[in-house]
């Protein structure tokens, strides 16, 4: 489990078909001193995606991804170079600051507007059509796991504000209009919605 509270981007360094196996990818992750203390088999949440630590050699980590992950996430657009946001799991006694992040991704969203204001940026994005009930003005939604709030929501259009802080520790100082972002609608509103 999550809260959507970025600590630090990392770098994609590599990534590789898993040997004897054309369903999965290797990929490795500069995790610099968000490494620290990490073991194999736990929990990182890249881009909001929940994923396993399989090999760990110094700052570097080995994550494997199906085709379920690459398929249904932005994970499968990555390349070697690119920035991804960090996040590790959340331990029992943390300070919950965020919401709860299960790092399980419902779909893919597209930023459609970028705002520039001076103490904000503002990102629409265009949401896929089967997730827009789960999106509602001043509802929790996470971005390539970042945890934030929408400020509006319109038919499949929403939009969220992001303070300087916020932009400097995550991948967003580099986001363009057309890029893709990883989408986790609130666990809490699918299970009222249901």
């Amino acid at each position: 489990m999550f809260t959507g509270i970025i600590v630090g981007t990392g770098k994609v360094t590599k990534l590789n078909p898993k040997p004897k196996s054309r369903s999965a990818i290797q990929m490795t992750v500069d995790l610099g001193k968000y490494a620290r203390g990490l073991k194999i088999g736990q929990s990182v949440a890249i881009n909001g995606v929940c994923l396993s630590a399989t090999k760990i050699s110094r700052n570097k980590c080995i994550f494997e991804m199906i085709d379920e992950t690459t398929k249904k996430t932005d994970l499968g657009n990555v390349k070697a170079g690119s920035t991804v946001n960090i996040e590790r799991s959340l331990k029992v006694g943390d300070r919950l600051e965020g919401h709860f992040v299960l790092g399980h991704i419902d779909g893919v969203a597209t930023i459609t507007k970028i705002e520039k204001k001076p103490k904000e940026v503002k990102f629409w994005f265009k949401i896929p059509k089967k997730l827009t009930k789960y999106v509602v003005k001043k509802g929790s939604i996470a971005l390539d796991g970042i945890s934030l709030t929408v400020v509006d929501a319109k038919k499949d259009v929403a939009s969220v504000c992001l303070i300087p802080q916020t932009i400097k520790v995550t991948n967003f100082k580099s986001k363009n209009v057309g890029d893709k972002l990883n989408i986790e609608t609130d666990i809490l509103g699918k299970y009222i919605k249901k």
